[in-house]
């Protein structure tokens, strides 16, 4: 009997916790799913904050987009005045000047010492590979907006009802290159940070000279004339209005200035060694600092972005009858510049890379959506740089050369825009282009879109060139006027797409035309010291450098966001004696 009891210690787990009662298996069993469950909230929590750690702020930027053009419809039933409407914008409008603002240092910083620290045959290789590559990719921008034109025919049977300009001032192909030849040595380097060089055309009167002979008699009755009143009636023909060009100004940056004076001192920097390291190391500064500004500044986007895209809307005309007017044309530049940014440019980076190119597109996103808000290339060139760096781990050197230079003569989207206006205009009109012509506006239209400023809606202004190459109204551009806001902000998409498809591609082909070191990483020479893959190089000085080791880059901490966190690197700094 005694072998058959049960030991105390067993009889004491049956108490009513104790797997062996009879609830004791269903207690167990609940304790395993709420242990579970914390585990996997925990597990989602920790994920939520990674990927709001890694793409909050695209998040906001996306969400102040959606939100904006959500209160930009609530408010347009509102009637708001003008001055309301200014005052309502303001916000965005400060975002815009906050950008704007860095334009000119980081240009000048980026090109200056980004190029000082390249060999000259290396920077010579990448300026010719990058040049050759944006007139291409334009090139086939502008033949696949002809083609889609082309086909869709969206200005067929298009009956447009527009207040037409009437006869102006056009300016000629020959001048507007002229201007842009000009721009690139501009006379003034302190004007040139806020204005360019535009030929302005003034108009004269030449008088016609007065007739002696009456052109028309006529005989009016008079009471007291039965054979009525001779009046004589002298029409004088309008004076004729002849235009002459004379010099002028635009009120807008000289980029294309700044960039070829930025690049050709960085070349000649690189070229002094030692004498020239004290202003390279002063670019550097500059350039760190800008950088630190964007990291703190683009937590100011989402809320500018959303009083600037409700602003847009405020101002916007009827949707309905734009549509009905403009839709097709919409679609096709729409279509163009989908089949051009998201099939032909990927199509490009990865035969020339042999890469995927989405997630190199993906690092980009939050460029694209300030892109999408401002409009402006140049306006985004800040963040885009910043993208490159920290996303993309494009090298720095050739990110500060490829994107300044491509922000000012790249314009994919702007030259597939200005093709397929051009055309469109021609069919309302019922105007043939034979292939000579077609030929004629994918050439102009190429050159016109390197001219374009990178401002908002400065297609409109290189359309003339354009339009007037075939023969065209100038005038005519009214008819796009209303929906060229929206189409702006895709085609400046495409611009900012394919500036940093293009670093990234510059980067893979030249990617021996740069030392490493150690660790794997460039090693900044800034053209001050001799390194290991041009030790014969004419132009390079030794200068002692000393090496200081950092947990994290000191460039790109900021409000949260950390590139390589946790991974040391080695900086270089130069001792030199001024």
């Amino acid at each position: 009997m005694e072998e058959l009891l049960l030991p105390a210690g067993e009889e004491e787990d049956r108490s009513p916790n104790s797997p062996y009662a009879p609830g004791g298996a269903k207690t167990d069993m609940v304790d395993r799913i709420k242990s579970s469950l914390y585990e996997t909230l925990g597990n989602l929590k920790e994920s939520i904050r990674n990927f709001c750690r890694r793409n909050g702020l695209l998040t906001l930027s996306v969400l102040a987009v959606m939100t904006g053009c959500i209160l930009g419809f609530l408010l347009r039933g509102s009637h708001l005045s003008t001055q309301a409407k200014i005052y309502f914008s303001f916000p965005g409008e400060l975002l815009m000047r906050m950008l704007k603002m860095l334009i000119l240092p980081l240009i000048t910083s980026s090109l200056m010492s980004g190029l000082s620290s390249m060999e000259s045959k290396a920077c010579c290789r990448m300026g010719v590979l990058t040049v050759t590559y944006y007139l291409w990719t334009t090139f086939i921008a502008v033949v696949v907006g002809i083609l889609l034109v082309l086909i869709i025919k969206p200005g067929v049977g298009t009956d447009m009802e527009s207040n037409r300009l009437g006869g102006g001032p056009v300016m000629t192909s020959a001048d507007a290159l002229l201007d842009l030849i000009r721009n690139m040595v501009p006379s003034n380097l302190i004007e040139a940070t806020f204005q360019q060089y535009k030929t302005d055309l003034v108009p004269i009167l030449k008088l016609p000279s007065r007739t002696i002979m009456p052109n028309f008699v006529y005989i009016v009755p008079d009471e007291n004339d039965p054979n009525g009143r001779t009046v004589y009636l002298e029409l004088t023909p309008p004076p004729e209005i002849l235009y002459k060009t004379s010099p002028g100004s635009s009120q807008q940056m000289n980029v294309l200035g700044i960039v070829i004076f930025s690049a050709t001192m960085g070349l000649l920097l690189g070229k002094m060694g030692e004498r020239g390291a004290p202003l390279v190391n002063v670019c550097q500064c500059i350039n760190e600092c800008v950088m630190k500004i964007i990291n703190a500044a683009v937590w100011y986007f989402p809320f500018g972005i959303i009083f600037l895209v409700a602003g847009k809307i405020l101002d916007m005309q009827d949707p309905s009858s734009l549509g009905k007017k403009l839709g097709w044309y919409t679609i096709t530049v729409l279509a163009g510049l989908f089949v051009h940014g998201l099939i032909l440019l990927p199509f490009f980076y990865f035969i020339l890379t042999r890469k995927n190119p989405f997630p190199f597109i993906r690092g980009l996103l939050q460029a694209l959506v300030i892109a999408l808000a401002t409009s402006s290339s140049s306006a985004t060139l800040p963040i885009t740089m910043k993208c490159l760096l920290e996303n993309c781990n494009v090298d720095r050197q050739i990110a500060r050369f490829v994107l300044p230079v491509g922000a000012t003569i790249n314009m994919d989207g702007t030259a597939l825009y200005e093709a397929v206006a051009a055309i469109f205009i021609a069919q309302v009109n019922d105007y043939e282009l034979d292939f000579g012509q077609l030929v004629t506006i994918s050439i102009t239209a190429t050159a016109a879109s390197i001219g374009a400023a990178g401002i908002p809606q400065a297609g409109l202004v290189t359309m003339v060139i354009v339009l007037t190459s075939v023969g065209l109204p100038p005038d005519d551009i009214t008819l796009i006027v209303a929906i060229d806001w929206v189409l702006d902000r895709f085609r400046t998409m495409i611009n900012v797409l394919g500036d940093a498809l293009a670093a990234g591609i510059i980067a893979h082909l030249c990617r021996k035309d740069f030392p490493l070191g150690k660790t794997g990483k460039p090693v900044p020479t800034y053209g001050t010291q001799n390194t290991s893959s041009s030790p014969n190089a004419t132009h390079s000085v030794n200068v002692p450098m000393t090496e200081v080791h950092t947990h994290t880059d000191c460039i790109f901490n900021g409000m949260g966001e950390s590139f390589h966190e946790g991974h040391t690197h080695t900086v270089y700094y130069n001792i030199c004696q001024v």
